[in-house]
Parts: structure tokens; sequence; C-alpha cells
């Protein structure tokens, strides 16, 4: 139980697609951590014991939901010496020793707490090196500690020498070891699927590689039957239209990045009978690309294959970006965070790109965040909104987010499940920042 808070005369942002607003409301939060009272201030009287944050002048909207991200790194560029076919084994081979898994537990606990305390509620982790988001959901949940809540995939699934081997991956080469890796995961309490359908930008070898299919149409149908059948959701790394349509034939859930979209993937998206709630949705993720392509690369630290993949990606992700909007295709909201300039504090700006280069609105871009993520992750019973009977997932902030995108990098307050998160203090990379402003 936690103690009960009342947010008084503050303007509730819906963080419905149109914008709406609500000034002067009172928000309730009972001692459950849930939402008990949404209401014109003047007409809301706040119970003795409740502690009150006085949030007048100020605006409230639901905590962000990242519905992509990864934990085993801080989004610092990696050392040249680190990329080279020989170190990835020998890092692999520490990612797998008690040393390796204690450091990688301590990097994912910092990473989630990062992005709790810049307004992050929920987080969908897909692709990491081991279970240490297994572990940290496990102690977040267990009242160890206030943390988001978590959706953990573990290590993805991939095709010998496909995207995220051998870091991150299982590897896998017919549908019925497909299926037996998804059940490995299963096994180790993970809450999300991640499968590799394409090449992708980090690790190409050639130009073209991102984007090009991967895993078989059969095997990934295999992987979905299993995980549905357990009631789990399944993303797909997907950076071409003959990537994703295999994918959402066999039955993905969520398209991850994206590239131009066809007729038929536009009709998968709105009805994937294959798909665990019937539909498929598209989550873009513009921080992975935009940095690689618009900075120079002796600041990114790529090499020039990985910026002619990123090129190529970025024009074909925002190409079926606008598609997806003109067609009323689900789309979300996920950042690709712990990649190269991607940092854990940096959410907002996946926001602010999907305005200033996706053509969305400030209020759309809000929605995806927080209700649109919900509902596809299939939370929004649970979270995404400031309704009566929800867990109040909550975000403080000094401006209006629908005017000043910007105010989210730092929150007045932040509450995750009722509880007020007291320290929202968190590190960051000047040299990062000053780049990231030159987009």
């Amino acid at each position: 139980m936690s103690t009960p808070l009342a947010l008084t005369d503050v303007t509730v942002i819906t963080a419905d697609r149109d914008g709406t607003v609500l000034p002067g409301t009172t928000v309730l939060v009972d001692s459950t951590g849930t939402i008990e009272h949404v209401g014109p201030a003047e007409q809301v009287q706040v119970p003795t014991g409740y502690r009150r944050i006085d949030s007048a002048g100020r605006f409230l909207l639901p905590g962000l939901i990242n519905a992509h991200a990864h934990l085993f790194s801080d989004g610092k560029p990696l050392p040249p010496v680190l990329l080279s076919e020989r170190a990835e084994k020998a890092v692999t081979v520490f990612f797998r020793s008690p040393p390796g898994k204690r450091y990688l537990k301590a990097r994912t606990k910092k990473a989630v707490l990062t992005q709790l305390k810049t307004g992050v509620t929920t987080i969908r982790s897909l692709g990491d090196a081991g279970y240490e988001g297994v572990a940290v959901a496990g102690e977040i949940d267990a009242g160890d500690y206030l943390g988001p809540r978590l959706l953990v995939s573990g290590p993805l699934l991939a095709v010998s020498g496909g995207h995220g081997v051998p870091q991150i991956a299982l590897v896998s080469d017919n549908p019925w070891d497909a299926r037996r890796n998804v059940r490995i995961n299963l096994r180790h309490g993970v809450s999300a699927i991640k499968i590799s359908a394409t090449g992708g930008v980090t690790d190409a070898r050639t130009v073209g590689e991102a984007g090009r299919p991967q895993m078989t149409e059969e095997e990934m149908r295999a992987i979905c039957a299993e995980a549905h059948n357990a009631g789990v959701l399944v993303a797909a790394h997907a950076q071409s239209k003959e990537g994703i349509l295999a994918a959402l034939r066999a039955g993905v859930d969520t398209i991850e990045h994206g590239a131009t979209l066809t007729g038929e993937i536009i009709d998968l998206f709105h009805t994937n009978p294959l798909a665990l709630h019937g539909r498929s949705a598209l989550v873009p993720t513009l921080q992975a690309c935009l940095p690689l392509v618009h900075l120079d690369p002796e600041v990114t630290g790529i090499n020039a294959v990985n910026r002619a993949n990123a090129e190529i990606v970025l024009e074909e992700m925002l190409a079926g970006l606008r598609t997806a909007v003109e067609n009323d295709v689900t789309i979300g909201m996920g950042t690709d965070s712990a990649l190269t300039f991607v940092t854990h504090y940096n959410t907002w700006r996946e926001l602010d790109h999907l305005v200033r280069h996706g053509g969305l609105s400030p209020a759309h871009a809000v929605h995806l965040a927080t209700q649109a993520n919900a509902e596809l992750l299939g939370l929004r019973q649970v979270t995404g909104a400031v309704e009566e009977g929800l867990s109040a997932d909550l975000l403080l902030t000094d401006s209006n987010p629908l005017e000043d995108l910007r105010t989210l990098s730092s929150p007045r307050a932040v509450v995750a499940r009722g509880q007020l998160v007291d320290d929202l203090v968190v590190e960051t990379f000047d040299e990062i920042d000053a780049a990231l402003e030159q987009i």
C-alpha cells in the first residue's frame, strides 16, 4: 500500500488523438495506486491523509510507454575495437559469464530507472543479452524498489548469421528449433517475444543487408503460434516490405521500424487472422537512424556500410510511417534505447522526431506514447490514460507538452503505480545531447 495522493487544480492532458485537455482538474490516487477520481477542482474535496501535490499551472498526462527498448547499454557509441567479428565473440562470452551477467543486471536496472525518472512508466524491452530484464522486473514486482512496468523479451530469436547474432540472440534454422527457442524464453519468464525477420543496420556487413529477409515465413509462423499459445505478443524487426509482408502473414503482432507499405501489407495490419488480437501494429523508431544519417560518422563512430544502410532504412521507415498514418494503421512509439546515440533519458526526442520528421501533430505523438501503446500492448485496461480505475502512472510537467514537447525531458513529478518517484536526477551525456541538438 502507498500514501494516497491528490494532484490539485491541474490541467489534464487526456492523451487522446485530438489533444483534449481538462483544465482546473483534481486527480485522486488511492492507497492501492489506482486513480480513484478525476473531476473539476472546485467539486472535489481532498480526503484527510492524502499527500497534496500542488499542481496549479502545471500539466498532467499519462506516464509514457516505450514499446521498443533495449537495456544492455546507455546509448554511447561503442569503441571501434568492439565492432569487429572477433571482439563480438569475446563480448558474448563475457556476457554469458557470471561477472558478465552481474554487469548486465546492473546496467539493466540503471536503464529502467533512468527511463522511469524521465517519465516512462512502462517499457517493452525487445532483445537483450540474457534474462537480466526478467530479474529486474521480478524485483520491481516484488516491491524491492519502485520501477516501471516491464515487458521483457530476453534474447531475440534469429537465424544463423542473422541480426543480433551472437550477442543478443538465440539461433534456429528450422520451424521446430524456432519453437524450442520460444519455449526456452518462456521458461525463463519472458513476457514478450522478439524476432529478426530481416537484417539490421548495426551489424550489417554489406550495403543493402539491412532489410534483407532472413527468417522464413514458416519459422516465424511457428514462433507466433507457440508464443500466442502462451498469450504473448510477438514483435518483428523488419526493415523491408518483403520482410514485413512475410512477418505479418506469419502472425506477428508488431512490426518494429518498418518500411514502404503495400496495399496487402496495410490490409494485414488492419485484419491479421494469425495475430494474437486479430490485428497488427507498426512501431517506428526514428531515433535509431536519424543520428546515424544526419551526424558525422566521426561523431557517431559508425562505418560507411552502417551509414549507407541507415540512409536506406530511414527513407523506407519514414515512407512507411506516413503511409500508415494516411491509412489509419495502428501505430506505437518506441525509441530503440541503448543503440548508438539513443539514450534512456531522451524518450521525448522520439516524439519530437515523429512531429518534425514524420509529420504528426504533437497531440498525435503524445497519443502514440500513451493510449495507443497501451492498446497495442494489451494494457489499455491497466494504464495509458488519466482515467478512474486505471493504475496511477502519471507525469507532471511545468508547461504544456502539446505546445512544447521538450518539457517532457525534465518532469516536475513522476508517479508509478501510485507511488511518487522522489529522485528524478539522471546521468546525462553532454556531448551526445549537443550533437542531437543539431538534428
